[in-house]
């Protein structure tokens, strides 16, 4: 077992300074061999710790020959690869899953989600975002938002067009890693370092952020925020809302269980247990009064949503005629709910 909890080889895109701007890695590795690191400490004097070393080009054939001599042929071959490369090139090693500290750490840490070496809340991601610069994302790569007017007047000059993408911190996630497995209609529309489970279809509206998916087997068409991992076999309706902490959900941590469907513009401020309904349109937040409804849908008590957390085989819908908003056992569960029947 290794002493260490990940390392990577990266190519990446710096700024005129010298400043990190993005690393793809394509091999990350969790909890490495303990020889392995060894021979990255004997080549790059790497001494302990969370570091991101700068790997010269003309170091990497004799890099990968010692590490397919140490029998690690497919790092080796990578390796020998990379002294091809006209662009910066870095050694990342993380000793401890403590808060990243470096822009190649924060960008190892989104590779090891979105090649699902980890899943969301698996990683420490502490201080992120100040390691992640604004960047434009642009046909020819990441361009440092400052160098941006001078490298399109370039552009122009060559004759050529400058397409800006996007202006974000996070870039597209298919530009660094496709997922076994997953059908993603629009691509934008998910972010690197989102954990997308075998199975996964996520259509044109829905969106996956950081340190956020799904476990397996659902169909996404509405929003997954940061921090929300949703089970296998739920699915999220068009336009949905799992309210993350970025957006609201305080200290919460949000999650939906396996077998739920959140329905059209609906969404939720409160971790769903398995087997559970949220009607179309109705938003359920922590602090929402619920009432309590038995098989025979008579009101036995009234609670705040937040009470209902995590509870399996619920069915949460609005009165249309009273509009109150009511809870009772999701008629498709499997086992009933015992909170619903208590008083039977």
């Amino acid at each position: 077992m290794s002493d260490h909890f990940s390392l990577a080889l990266g190519i990446g895109t710096q700024n005129s300074a010298g400043d990190w701007l993005e690393v793809f890695y394509p091999q990350p590795i969790l909890h490495p061999d303990r020889e392995l690191v060894a021979i990255f400490a004997t080549h790059l004097a790497y001494q302990g710790g969370n570091q991101a070393i700068k790997l010269p080009p003309n170091q990497c054939a004799v890099l990968g020959k010692a590490l397919v001599d140490a029998g690690f042929a497919e790092l080796g071959a990578l390796t020998s690869q990379l002294q091809h490369s006209t662009r910066p090139l870095v050694v990342t090693i993380l000793e401890t899953d403590d808060a990243p500290t470096t822009t190649p750490g924060a960008y190892l840490k989104l590779h090891l989600l979105s090649h699902r070496l980890v899943k969301p809340h698996e990683v420490v991601l502490a201080g992120l975002f100040p390691l992640l610069p604004n960047v434009a994302w642009t046909n020819q790569g990441a361009i440092d938002i400052q160098e941006l007017p001078q490298r399109q007047l370039e552009a122009r000059l060559r004759g050529e067009d400058l397409q800006v993408h996007s202006v974000d911190k996070f870039p597209i996630m298919t530009n660094y890693v496709v997922p076994n497995g997953v059908r993603i209609a629009d691509t934008a529309r998910v972010r690197l370092g989102a954990y997308i489970g075998e199975g996964t279809t996520v259509m044109h509206e829905g969106f996956i952020n950081f340190n956020a998916g799904t476990a397996g087997t659902s169909m996404v068409e509405g929003r997954i925020s940061a921090g929300v991992f949703i089970g296998k076999g739920s699915d999220l309706g068009g336009g949905c809302s799992t309210m993350g902490t970025l957006s609201g959900g305080g200290n919460i941590v949000i999650s939906v269980g396996e077998g739920c469907l959140i329905g059209a513009n609906a969404g939720i401020g409160i971790p769903l247990g398995d087997r559970c309904t949220v009607e179309a349109g109705l938003y359920i937040t922590a602090g929402l009064k619920v009432a309590l409804l038995d098989d025979a849908d008579n009101q036995v008590g009234i609670v705040k949503a937040r009470e209902l957390a995590n509870q399996p085989d619920l069915l949460f819908r609005r009165n249309s005629q009273t509009g109150s908003i009511e809870c009772k056992t999701n008629k498709s569960a499997i086992a009933l709910n015992d909170m619903l029947h208590s008083h039977n």
